[in-house]
Order: C-alpha cells, then structure tokens, then sequence
C-alpha cells in the first residue's frame, strides 16, 4: 500500500508544475485516479496549493487542470472528485481570483474555465452567473511583470495545444457528452442524498454570504 504522506507530496508536487503542456495536466491527472482510494486527500492537495500559493500563474494552471481532471475522472466513473468540486468551488475561485485584487489577471481565466464546465454539465448555469456577478466586483492592482510575461508564453502555448488536446469529445451520433455519461453512472437517489444536498446547499450559502455581497440566501 502506497504511503499517504508521499502521495499527496508527489501530487502536490505535479500540481505546482503543471503548465500549458497536455502531457503535465494529464500526468497529475492520472496519478490522482490512480490513487483515487484518497480521493478527499488529494482533492484537499488542489485547494491548499490554490489558497496557499501566491503565484497567480500557478493557480491559473491549476484552475485550468480542474477543468481537464474533473472529465477525465467522470469518464473514469469516479464522480467523488466531481462532487467534492462542486461543493467547494467558492473556495476554489476566491483563492484563484482573490477580492483583494491579487488576482485580477485571473478573472477571465475562472470564467473560462466555469463556462467550459458548465456546458459539460458539471455545473449549473444559475451558479455559473452568481459568480460572475461577483467577479465584476473584484478590484485590479498591479501584477509583478514577469508573471504577466510568463502567462502570454503560458497562454499562447495552451491556445496552440488547443487543436491538439486529446480529451474525449462527442464527435458523431452515437457519442455522449459528459454530463450524459456521468449521469448514467449516477446511483439512484436517495434520502442521504437529500441531506447531503441541503446541507451542501447550506454550507454553500454560508460561504456566499461572506464572499459577495450580492448573494442573499
């Protein structure tokens, strides 16, 4: 069996590496489902490197990887890692696009990666827009000069890798998209389900409440 303190510093690790390369986001990708029996450790690893590091180019790639890992993991049917995103992706976005203006430079990044998830069905559009109301409120500063440099190489190397991606798609009538294939791999619902879910709704609310003042429960 596989030392847990070691997993989570070699994933840690690849997270901090992650780039504009296909080959470094599917790397930590894979290890992550490969240990997918610590799951909520390694979940734990994206949101501690999100809120911990203060690169915004780092958490950009991160950000962008969020998008890739969670089809990857629904196609693999392993929905945990959806779910516990879909639970904490207030923290996920305030720590990529702080509201203390750190991380202007990734507002557009968060947008784009929410809408890419949301037309994959892993997130709904009516929470999509209460972020983006909240993003419009998140002030600029000045960001250091050779993290501006370095996200335009960074940027423009995964606009080129873009026709290059090897994620699956739909490409004809017989194939489902995401959200399709993570539905049917969804177990019946339940009544834990309708606890899980209200208070999920409720920790959620609670989380709104202190990051946007737009939000009202």
């Amino acid at each position: 069996m596989a030392d847990p303190f070691e997993v989570r510093m070699r994933f840690t690790k690849q997270l901090q590496q992650l780039n504009a390369s296909v080959t470094a986001t599917q790397k930590a990708a894979q290890y992550a489902l490969k240990y997918k029996d610590m799951d909520e450790d390694l979940h734990s690893c994206i949101v501690e490197q999100l809120e911990q590091n203060r690169n915004m180019n780092t958490r950009a790639n991160i950000m962008y990887f969020i998008e890739q890992f969670l089809q990857l993991a629904s196609k693999d049917g392993h929905t945990n890692y959806v779910r516990m995103m879909q639970r904490d992706i207030i923290r996920v976005v305030d720590a990529v696009a702080p509201d203390d203006g750190t991380g202007s430079a990734n507002v557009q990044v968060v947008r784009r990666v929410l809408q890419g998830l949301c037309n994959k069905g892993f997130f709904q559009e009516d929470l999509v827009l209460e972020i983006e109301e909240c993003l419009k409120d998140r002030p600029a500063t000045f960001e250091d000069v050779r993290q501006i440099e370095r996200r335009i190489e960074e940027d423009r190397e995964r606009h080129k890798r873009l026709r290059e991606t090897m994620w699956a798609v739909p490409t004809g009538p017989e194939d489902k998209p995401e959200w399709e294939k993570l539905w049917e791999e969804t177990s019946d619902w339940g009544s834990d389900d309708d606890l899980m879910a209200k208070e999920e709704r409720e920790m959620r609310g609670r989380e709104w409440s202190s990051y946007c003042s737009h939000y009202a429960s």
